[in-house]
C-alpha cells in the first residue's frame, strides 16, 4: 500500500449553481480520512455568464477559436476555484499535498470524442503553490470511452467501506447522482457498472429559472403543488437514448424544458420531474439483477418530490448519502480528490463498464506549481 496523500477535490457540476470543495486523505484505493469542507455558490450574474457559455458551446466548431463568452466563462470559474482553495485551505489550516480540478462542463459530446471543461489549471496550481491535476476525462475518450461517469471507482470505494449491518441486507446496491444529468453507479463486489441515466435536476432548473426566476424548486414544493401530464412523460421516454446499451453519457441540454412548454409553472414543474425520477428508474432495465438501494447523491437528493417519485418507481428503499454517514453535498469533489491521487501514482480512472472504454484507463494531466 503506497502512503496516504491529503487531496483537495473541486467540482463545479452540470447545475452551474456552484463549486464544492473537500479534503481527502487516500491512496488513492482507499479512503482513509475526509478532511474539511467548503462550497461556494456563484453569483446570478456569474451563473448567467456560463449558462450563455453552454449555449455557446453547443454551436462551437472544435478548431475554431473559442468564443469570447466561454473564454469569460473560463476567468470566472478559475478565479472562483482560486478563492474558494484559499477559503479552504484557511478553514483546514492545512496545506494538500495536491489538487483534483474538473472544471466546468459546457459541452459533452462523446459521440465526437469531445468534451469540454472551462478553467485554467495552471493558473490555479501558480495561484495557489499546489500542484494540479486536471483534464480527467480526455484520455477515455480518446481510447473510445465515453468520458462520464467518472465517480464510480469513488462509489466503489465507499460502497466497501460500509459497515455491516447498515443496509438491509447483502446485495448490489445503486449510488445515483442527481445533477443537472443523472447517472448510475451499480455496485455488486467487484463488479461495477456505471452510466448516465438522462434528466435528473437540469431541466427543472432551468424551468422555475425561466418561469418564476428561481434556481431550483426548494424541496420539491413547485412540484409538489402541481399534476403530473403522465402522456408527456409517456412520450418522452420513447426517446431513442432509453434504449442504447450502456455505457453512455449526455450533454446536460440533450434534455430540456420544452417537455413542460404551455404548461402551468406547477404542473410543468411535477411533469419534468416524474420523468427524471422514471429516466433514472429505468436504469434497472440495464442492471444483472435488481438492487436492494439505491443511495441518492447529488442536489437532486435534497428534492422530497424527486425522491418520493424515485421511491414509487423502484422495488427498493432510497437512501440519501446522509443516511449512510457519507457528505453528500461534497462526494463528487471527494471523487476528484481521490482520482488526482489515482493519476499521479497510474492507477485507473475509468473501465469498460463504466465509461465503455476499451480497457482499464489512465488519466488526468499534472500541473506543476513551480516548473
Amino acid at each position: 500500500m503506497s502512503d496516504p496523500m491529503t487531496a483537495l477535490g473541486l467540482m463545479s457540476g452540470t447545475s452551474m449553481d456552484g463549486i464544492d470543495a473537500a479534503i481527502l486523505i487516500t491512496d488513492g484505493e482507499r479512503t482513509e480520512d475526509q478532511g474539511t469542507t467548503f462550497g461556494m455558490g456563484y453569483s446570478a450574474e456569474e451563473r448567467a455568464v456560463l449558462k450563455t457559455a453552454a449555449q455557446e458551446a453547443r454551436f462551437w466548431q472544435q478548431h475554431l477559436e473559442r468564443p469570447a463568452v466561454l473564454k469569460d466563462a473560463e476567468t470566472i470559474v478559475t478565479q472562483k476555484h482560486i478563492e474558494v482553495v484559499q477559503n479552504l485551505i484557511s478553514l483546514a489550516s492545512v496545506k494538500p499535498d495536491l489538487i483534483g480540478f474538473h472544471g466546468q462542463t459546457v459541452l459533452h459530446r462523446p459521440e465526437k470524442a469531445w468534451t469540454v471543461q472551462l478553467g485554467d489549471p495552471a493558473a490555479l496550481a501558480k495561484a495557489t503553490g499546489i500542484d494540479v491535476v486536471s483534464d480527467f476525462r480526455q484520455a477515455d475518450m480518446a481510447a473510445g470511452g465515453q468520458g462520464a461517469p467518472f465517480a464510480p471507482l469513488y462509489h466503489k470505494a465507499l460502497i466497501r467501506s460500509l459497515p455491516m449491518g447498515l443496509l438491509p441486507s447483502e446485495g448490489p446496491v445503486v449510488v445515483v447522482n442527481l445533477g443537472g444529468v443523472g447517472n448510475v453507479t451499480y455496485i455488486d463486489k467487484e463488479t461495477v457498472i456505471a452510466f448516465d441515466t438522462g434528466p435528473a435536476n437540469g431541466p427543472i432548473d432551468d424551468w422555475v429559472q425561466a418561469k418564476a426566476g428561481l434556481t431550483h424548486d426548494q424541496g420539491g414544493a413547485i412540484a409538489a403543488a402541481g399534476k403530473v401530464d403522465e402522456e408527456r412523460v409517456r412520450k418522452a421516454l420513447t426517446h431513442g437514448f432509453f434504449g442504447w446499451q450502456p455505457p453512455k453519457s449526455i450533454d446536460r441540454q440533450d434534455f430540456t424544458m420544452k417537455l413542460a412548454d404551455g404548461l402551468t409553472l406547477e404542473d410543468g414543474a411535477a411533469t419534468l420531474t416524474a420523468f427524471s425520477a422514471i429516466s433514472v428508474a429505468k436504469a434497472r432495465d440495464f442492471f444483472p439483477s435488481e438492487p436492494i438501494a439505491w443511495i441518492a447523491c447529488g442536489g437532486g437528493r435534497h428534492n422530497p418530490t424527486l425522491l418520493m417519485m424515485l421511491s414509487a418507481a423502484v422495488p427498493a428503499i432510497v437512501y440519501t448519502a446522509e443516511d449512510l454517514g457519507w457528505r453528500g453535498d461534497h462526494l463528487e469533489a471527494e471523487a476528484f480528490a481521490f482520482l488526482a491521487v489515482r493519476s499521479v501514482r497510474e492507477l485507473p480512472l475509468s473501465l469498460p463498464t463504466t465509461t465503455g472504454v476499451k480497457g482499464p484507463t489512465l488519466g488526468g494531466n499534472l500541473y506543476k506549481a513551480k516548473g
